[in-house]
């Protein structure tokens, strides 16, 4: 597949690119989170950790599956890129208001 028409930043972008980006997202923050706390975690929490490295799997599996045979939409062009780029910019808003709450504090 090479590049869509439907990039995250093009103006026709769908709900369906939205929702795929969602679940691909939920995927990677529970495979992070799920290495750490099965890492670094004792009894339970190690088998939450397992639980949730499971989940973040299964997950990828239904991104991957309703991308290509559902939606018809490209997985990488469409749904990881897409995510890459709203992270950064969540960051960037994130930090951007975090300086203004900082500012504000500090003149008063």
């Amino acid at each position: 597949m090479g590049v869509s028409t439907t990039l995250p930043w093009y103006p026709s972008w769908n709900l369906d690119i939205f929702f795929l980006t969602i679940i691909g997202i939920i995927a990677l923050v529970l495979l992070i989170f799920g290495i750490l706390t099965a890492y670094f975690g004792k009894g339970k929490a190690r088998a939450a950790g397992g639980g949730m490295i499971g989940g973040a799997v299964i997950l990828a599996f239904i991104t991957y599956y309703l991308s290509d045979f559902t939606f018809h939409v490209s997985l990488v062009y469409d749904i990881i890129l897409g995510a890459f780029f709203y992270l950064i910019a969540a960051i960037i808003g994130i930090v951007i208001g975090l300086l203004i709450f900082l500012a504000a504090i500090m003149k008063t």
